[in-house]
C-alpha cells in the first residue's frame, strides 16, 4: 500500500524545536553537522541489521529501511544543493519529490544490507562536504525551487534535523 505523501512544509524547524523529534535546527551549529554525520552512521547500520527492518510499523509509515533509503538520498540530495550554494551565486534548487522517488526506485523492496553500505558511503561523502565548509562560506544563500531562501548555515541545520528526525522515526 503506498503511502501518503507528506505535503508539510518542514522550513519551520529552523524556527522552533521538533516536537516529534526533540531537535532544536537553530542551536545546531553548522559546523558540527559532519561529525554529527559520522556518528550517526553507526545507528543507521544498526536499525538496518534488524530482523524488522523490512516491515512497516502499519499501513501508513515506511519501514526502517525505506526511511533508510529516504535519508540516503537525501545525503545525495543535500550535498548537491551545498554544492551548489558554494559554487554558485544564489542558485535555485532542482524540485525533488521524495514521495515519487520513494515509490519510482522501490525503496519498500530494497535489501536492508545494500542500503547500510549505500547510506554509510552516502553519509561519509556528505560529511566529508560539510567539514570542507569554510567559516567566510556559511552565510551564501540558495533557493529552494518553492522560495524558501537557505544560508549554508540553515541548509545544514535543515539537512540535519531531517537526518535525526528519521533516526527517531525508526528508533535508532
Amino acid at each position: 500500500m503506498p503511502i501518503v505523501p507528506d505535503t508539510k512544509d518542514w522550513t519551520w524547524v529552523l524556527l522552533e524545536e521538533c516536537p516529534e523529534c526533540g531537535f532544536v535546527a537553530a542551536e545546531f551549529p553548522p559546523d558540527a553537522v559532519a561529525d554529527r554525520v559520522r556518528a550517526d552512521l553507526p545507528r543507521w547500520t544498526a536499525v538496518l541489521a534488524r530482523a524488522d527492518a523490512r516491515q512497516r510499523p502499519d499501513e501508513s509509515t515506511w519501514s526502517p529501511t525505506e526511511y533508510a533509503c529516504h535519508v540516503r538520498d537525501v545525503f545525495g540530495i543535500f550535498a548537491e544543493r551545498a554544492r551548489l550554494i558554494l559554487e554558485t551565486d544564489e542558485p535555485h534548487f532542482a524540485n525533488w519529490n521524495q514521495d515519487d522517488t520513494a515509490i519510482a526506485d522501490d525503496y519498500a523492496a530494497q535489501d536492508p544490507a545494500a542500503v547500510s553500505e549505500q547510506l554509510v558511503a552516502a553519509g561519509l561523502s556528505n560529511a566529508e562536504l560539510w567539514a570542507g565548509v569554510h567559516a567566510d562560506a556559511w552565510g551564501r544563500r540558495g533557493f529552494r525551487s518553492d522560495g524558501a531562501v537557505f544560508t549554508t548555515a540553515t541548509l545544514s541545520q535543515y539537512f540535519m534535523h531531517d537526518v535525526v528526525h528519521h533516526l527517531h522515526d525508526v528508533r535508532g
